[in-house]
């Protein structure tokens, strides 16, 4: 077998090791294989932490309790985000959390549970003052702990001291307060990481302060920046304290407001002993709209992956060896043309040149081990025929792929690598460039079967706009590259770092689950992000029920130099996976919480579930599906005035958007 990796993401723990242990049993002599009994894999408890790598060993004892001379014929590590083992039973540990390590000997398997902690603090970053503080000012300063991946950390405790207490001191929770005119350094310590900033306390010029506007209405989820302004002095919002208060609301240091419930809120901007008041009355957004099923292409005997609408004819991939083409002249009636046989387990991606020329598929599983992507001519789009493929650098398997004129970026399972691939010449394909995240952790192993995979490193998705690519690099979150923008010189033949921002995933979700920065989606000055959170080890094919979390993340971009996070959308108890964003709206496949549709207009802060930013629901749950009755939507596509939605269970939904309705509108098959 060539790598647990693959195996260890889609297959439950019980057909993992069923499978194993029937190719170990087979590479074993008999009567080792009849004679073990019971293995012991030490050490049973370590002291690990993030970084290090490991060495078990496995004991195999008989019945009677007498050593056996054996040798474990596989080792494996899971989550595979958090470990991996190679053929010697040497572990590396590259995220914390909750690791299954274990050994197959003589046919039998073993496993133990280990918790890694995460790495020590390394550096803390302070974001600088943007202004002087006035005498008798306070301001909470924000403060980021970091490892030395450049992970953060909010479990630790900060340690915060002033250098000078004269002019300002500074208590537990990092906020200043300003005693007299003068300079003073603040730091924040954890163990043997620090990080400091300075500050300039003056006295105040400030009088007759108030606030611009200085009572206002908006719905919630709008954004209100309110002003400073004073009849004497300079004013500045960053010099402000700011508060809220009201049912559910946040102000940030530069006086943006957002509600996320209705109500009447009380804002206060305050300098020392000057204060002035504001006032917002919030009133529901009511942007619900009814939802129309206008036509289905249901399947039930596999699953569904990806989708690709273009013209008069829908493409989707399966989790398994098909490829199916949709005519959908007709909506109501969508009739397949055609079903591709591909040799893979799994045809992830599927996409189109923007002419719908060409095709381009992402291939995983292949029984000749040679996955990569594969071209086909669309001249008769119901009909795509093969013209090459692409495999010599990424035979290891392609899980994401997405075309860019004539290149095609892919993700590269093995080495968790960016390739571009240029297809000018699409009968013969090259690789032009390649690109990874520098990574502490990340190792080359060698795998139990003998092949070489790269752990701790995985890119999983990836888009090209405007000269720019953006990755979602798993543990590694978000990275931003010029491949043609200019910006940093880059091209495609040669890709240039521009940013990242990382997220922390096991502060997110906790122990138990493989969980990352899944996909991306650049629109006007934000990147919407999905995090993929599974169980560790899961069964894909399994007609029941997989549990999934995740949400999507909001970050802003008009710096791209220093990308921010500044808005969530968190579907309670349900998955984060696929979205595209189109005039305003957000269509997004979300696991088990189905198909959604999310009003993103305007500027965008707080918790967009919460400030009733939700346009419409599709649950795409049936009866007849591969899970019956279970939605598991991947993603979502806006098309000539109606929206795709492919479901893993249930096939292609095609959907209309209807009126605005009173309360709102979630809509079940044929509603």
């Amino acid at each position: 077998m060539r790598t647990f990796r693959t195996l260890l993401i889609v297959l439950s723990f019980a057909a993992l090791v069923a499978m194993a242990t029937a190719i170990s049993t087979a590479q074993e002599p008999a009567n080792t294989a009849t004679s073990v009994s019971t293995i012991e894999i030490t050490p049973a408890k370590t002291d690990i932490t993030v970084g290090q790598k490991v060495k078990f060993t496995a004991v195999a004892k008989d019945a009677a309790g007498n050593v056996v001379k054996a040798t474990p014929s596989t080792w494996f590590a899971a989550p595979f985000d958090l470990a991996g083992a190679d053929e010697s039973g040497n572990v590396s540990f590259f995220s914390p959390g909750d690791v299954l390590v274990g050994a197959i000997v003589g046919g039998k398997p073993s496993f133990i549970h280990v918790m890694v902690k995460p790495g020590p603090v390394t550096r803390i970053d302070i974001e600088p003052a943007k202004s002087s503080l006035v005498v008798g000012a306070t301001t909470k300063l924000a403060a980021v702990a970091r490892t030395s991946e450049g992970n953060p950390r909010s479990d630790v405790t900060l340690n915060w001291a002033s250098s000078n207490a004269n002019v300002a001191t500074v208590d537990p929770a990092g906020v200043v307060t300003a005693i007299s005119p003068g300079q003073a350094k603040v730091t924040a310590s954890s163990g043997s990481a620090s990080g400091s900033v300075n500050l300039t306390v003056a006295n105040s010029s400030l009088a007759g302060l108030s606030i611009e506007p200085r009572s206002t209405n908006v719905r919630t989820g709008d954004v209100v920046r309110f002003n400073i302004r004073a009849q004497s002095g300079q004013a500045d919002n960053y010099a402000m304290r700011w508060t809220v208060s009201g049912p559910a609301a946040t102000i940030d240091p530069d006086g943006g407001f957002v509600a996320e419930l209705p109500g009447s809120y009380v804002i206060t901007a305050a300098s020392g002993s000057q204060e002035a008041i504001a006032s917002v009355v919030v009133t529901p957004r009511n942007v619900e709209r009814s939802l129309e099923v206008v036509g289905r292409a249901p399947i039930k005997d596999f699953e569904a992956a990806e989708e690709w609408i273009i013209g008069n004819y829908a493409y989707l991939s399966t989790i398994s060896d098909k490829l199916l083409v949709y005519d959908i002249s007709d909506p109501a009636h969508p009739k397949l043309t055609d079903t591709i046989k591909v040799d893979a387990r799994i045809i992830n991606d599927v996409s189109t040149t923007a002419d719908g020329r060409i095709l381009v598929i992402s291939r995983e599983g292949a029984s000749n081990r040679k996955n990569g992507i594969a071209f086909y001519d669309t001249s008769d789009p119901a009909h795509p025929k093969p013209i090459s493929e692409y495999t010599q650098t990424v035979t290891g398997g392609v899980h994401s792929a997405f075309v860019d004129g004539h290149y095609v970026y892919l993700t590269d399972d093995a080495t968790g690598s960016m390739r571009v691939i240029d297809f000018a010449d699409v009968k013969n394909p090259k690789e032009v460039a390649r690109w990874e995240v520098p990574n502490q952790v990340a190792t080359t192993i060698r795998m139990s079967g003998g092949d070489e995979e790269v752990v701790g490193r995985y890119l999983h998705d990836l888009q090209v706009k405007d000269g720019l690519a953006y990755l979602a690099y798993w543990r590694d979150g978000l990275v931003i590259l010029d491949v043609g923008k200019g910006i940093k010189g880059g091209s495609p033949e040669h890709p240039q770092f521009v940013s990242q921002l990382r997220f922390n995933h096991h502060e997110l979700y906790g122990n138990g689950w493989l969980a990352g920065t899944h996909s991306v989606f650049r629109y006007k000055n934000y990147v919407f992000i999905g995090d993929e959170v599974f169980p560790p080890i899961f069964d894909i094919h399994s007609r029941k029920r997989i549990p999934v979390r995740g949400i999507g993340h909001v970050v802003d971009v008009s710096d791209i130099n220093n990308p921010r996070k500044v808005a969530e959308y968190p579907v309670p108890e349900a998955g984060a996976h696929n979205m595209w964003v189109e005039n305003d709206i957000m269509y997004m496949g979300y696991y088990n919480g189905g198909g959604r549709i999310v009003d993103v207009s305007g500027e965008l802060r707080g918790d967009l579930y919460r400030q009733g930013r939700e346009i419409g629901r599709l649950w795409a749950g049936d009866p007849e599906g591969f899970r019956p009755n279970l939605p598991f939507t991947w993603g979502a596509q806006p098309h000539n005035g109606l929206i795709y939605f492919n479901d893993v269970n249930s096939g292609l939904w095609i959907v209309k958007l209807g009126e605005l309705t009173e309360k709102g509108s979630t809509t079940a098959p044929g509603q």
